[in-house]
């Protein structure tokens, strides 16, 4: 597993954790722009906003900023566990993934995430083009 191979210890795992957090600007890219892509699509769309918006969180401690920023890599990146394209059950294994998080770290999760995720939300869906 590339993971073990790449942060064998803790001091690894933080080191992989701020490099991510130093690209900050392409990891909002990607972010956004997957969101964009399938916003109308995406079971738990509001629990992934909701663990970005803590992750980019200037009070957010460092230790859960790299749970969260784990899960939404994990999210962003289109090779998982199970293709996202399979109907149904393509976002199974990052959804797991999301809501583990989340409660992992949900004393840290504060109602300003939470509403910001839903108004996001909203936004997102409003912008989409109909489907009829």
């Amino acid at each position: 597993m590339w993971f073990r191979q790449q942060a064998a210890s803790w001091q690894d795992f933080a080191a992989l954790t701020r490099r991510a957090a130093s690209d900050e600007a392409g990891l909002r890219r990607k972010f956004w722009r997957k969101l964009l892509r399938e916003a109308a699509s995406i079971p738990l769309l509001e629990e992934v906003l909701t663990a970005y918006y803590c992750t980019f969180d200037r009070q957010t401690p460092l230790y859960v900023k790299a749970v969260l920023l784990g899960a939404i890599a994990y999210f962003i990146v289109p090779d998982d566990l199970i293709p996202d394209y399979i109907p149904l059950i393509g976002y199974a294994d990052d959804a797991a993934v999301i809501v583990a998080a989340l409660k992992l770290m949900a004393s840290h999760i504060r109602p300003e995430h939470r509403e910001a995720a839903r108004l996001m939300l909203a936004r997102l869906r409003d912008d989409q083009p109909s489907r009829a």
